[in-house]
């Protein structure tokens, strides 16, 4: 398919462009296969360069021959544009629907992209699995990399190599996947150095209504537990939800066959439920006409805050296992691609002071996300605006996120990365250039040779000039273990991304500017300190030894 056929009216003159926070601004609007362009002729007036991909939604209207297009980002941002003549209006929202939902992934832009900057780091080979389990296999040699799923074979949403049990050999990790959801057999998450304790994750167990078991599934979760200690198993539906799943051939692990594990149902929300509270809270943040008693019902309706605190608190309890209780933890719900992938790396955030930096959360994402199977495709596929009911649409990736920035407002020194690290990992999720969230998992991603074909969203990111951007001037290292408030009082809307296209953040950043300066300039005179400190200290030697005989 060529883009030409799409695009009816590539170029149309005298378009009015109206945005947040921007004077409108005439220019000429053009249509290519990826980006939507108006560009004006008027002084310091900025471009605008609109990926179609991140259009959600787009409404018309009309008021003589003069055409309206309002047109809905996937990041909540809503611009409108006003085209003269109705017929090249009609062309140009039939061409944006038509180029927005594209079905094939071959013909989105990261395949089409060409950085225009060095590439100094593959960011595809930045954080490979044998490079993560270097990282704690001298401090254990209780752990082996598998390469069981080398061909996806066993598992199609796993990576091809994945971190086990020495005592469990492949030919035992093949008969536990025929026991667990997807084939999701319990795989490494986290080693907590400082007590040894684990973090693993999987599937659902198969039990069905016969209370089926495996022998083999017993013996791996067994195999992470120290002489005479219990183990949780977080399960992230509710027990009657659970206990349904059985019916489907789904279920739990039961006591008698796992008597050293204590089960504990930690309820997170999933799917449309998630889609419908964005929606809600969008549409609550964009309503202007709002008297505060409207605002505050409306938010409180959404239940957005709410799946915050669900979340937050299972991965506090999570963390408390390990770090306090001194209990390795296995956590799953359904698939265990969502909420499971949610409490996992959330409980890290907590626990481990890597992942509170750059690199580190880089490293986070890419293993717990991306290699972990995140369905990425059918959870990003539409935002809070689209009209058409989809089943698989939800914002689980944007949900952690927003538990992250919690932490990171509550622990402000304790984070090398700011929130705009945070916003920009929300907007690559949902429309990007890099390839790095396309597809739902690695087995889709080595089919469509993203490493080949595609650049890294790692590999721009980490440039020096880049990573200025991202940098919290805060940042003290914290090796602590940090424990979050999840009281309500504790946690407030994330307005840098629920907010920033309806109220200006001139004043706050402004604000954010002038603390800037002011570390800087402390920087400065703690080193002049520091030399007079070296140059007293010099003086004070060159006078003793005056002094002594």
């Amino acid at each position: 398919m060529e883009f030409a056929e799409l695009i009816k009216t590539p170029r149309v003159d005298n378009v009015v462009l109206h945005r947040p926070f921007y004077p409108a601004v005439e220019g000429t609007l053009c249509l290519t296969g990826h980006h939507l362009i108006l560009s004006s002729r008027q002084d310091n007036t900025e471009e605008l360069w609109l990926l179609h991909s991140n259009i959600d939604a787009i409404d018309k209207r009309f008021v003589g021959s003069l055409g309206t297009i309002i047109i809905k980002c996937k990041d909540f941002r809503i611009i409108q544009l006003d085209i003269p003549g109705m017929e090249e209006c009609l062309n140009i929202a039939s061409s944006i629907e038509a180029l927005s939902t594209l079905d094939s992934i071959t013909l989105m832009y990261p395949f089409f992209y060409r950085p225009m900057f060095e590439v100094i780091e593959d960011g595809w080979h930045s954080f490979l699995p044998g490079q993560e389990f270097e990282l704690y296999s001298s401090a254990t040699s209780e752990w082996r990399l598998s390469y069981v799923n080398k061909e996806f074979a066993v598992c199609p949403s796993y990576p091809p190599i994945v971190t086990v049990p020495k005592s469990i050999d492949d030919e035992a990790l093949r008969k536990v996947a025929t026991f667990r959801h997807g084939g999701r057999f319990p795989v490494l998450s986290y080693y907590h150095k400082k007590n040894g304790m684990v973090i693993m994750r999987s599937g659902q167990p198969l039990t069905g209504t016969n209370g089926r078991r495996c022998k083999e599934d017993e013996k791996l979760i067994n195999a992470t537990l120290r002489a005479g200690k219990r183990g949780y198993v977080i399960d992230t539906r509710s027990l009657n939800v659970a206990q349904q799943a059985r019916a489907k051939g789904g279920g739990f692990e039961q006591e008698a066959h796992y008597p050293q594990w204590r089960r504990i149902h930690k309820s997170i929300e999933r799917y449309h439920i998630l889609q419908e509270s964005l929606i809600k809270l969008v549409e609550a943040c964009n309503d202007q006409t709002h008297n505060m008693d409207r605002w505050l019902s409306k938010l409180e309706a959404s239940n957005w805050l709410t799946h915050i605190k669900e979340i937050l608190t299972a991965a506090c309890l999570a963390a408390q296992c390990i770090d306090r209780e001194g209990a390795s933890i296995l956590i799953h719900g359904t698939e265990g691609t969502d909420s499971t992938l949610q409490v996992t790396s959330l409980a890290q955030i907590i626990l481990e002071p890597r992942s509170r930096t750059i690199r580190g959360f880089e490293a986070l994402v890419e293993r717990e996300w991306l290699q972990a199977g995140h369905p990425f495709q059918q959870r990003c596929a539409q935002s809070a605006y689209c009209n058409t009911k989809q089943k698989w649409e939800a914002p689980v990736f944007l949900l952690f996120l927003d538990c992250v920035w919690q932490i990171l407002r509550q622990f402000p020194c304790s984070f090398e990365f700011n929130e705009n690290f945070l916003i920009m990992l929300f907007e690559h999720a949902y429309a990007s250039q890099f390839g790095t969230f396309l597809g739902n998992n690695e087995s889709e991603r080595c089919k469509l040779k993203l490493q080949q074909k595609t650049m890294s969203l790692w590999s721009w990111v980490n440039q020096p000039g880049e990573l200025s951007k991202f940098t919290n001037p805060l940042f003290e290292a914290n090796n602590l273990v940090i424990w979050p408030s999840v009281a309500p009082q504790s946690l407030p809307l994330w307005e840098g991304i629920f907010l920033r296209w309806n109220r200006s953040s001139k004043y706050l950043d402004e604000a954010y500017e002038e603390m800037v300066n002011i570390i800087e300039y402390n920087k400065e005179l703690q080193a002049k300190v520091n030399i007079l400190r070296r140059q007293l200290a010099e003086l004070e030697t060159e006078d003793g030894m005056q002094e002594s005989p």
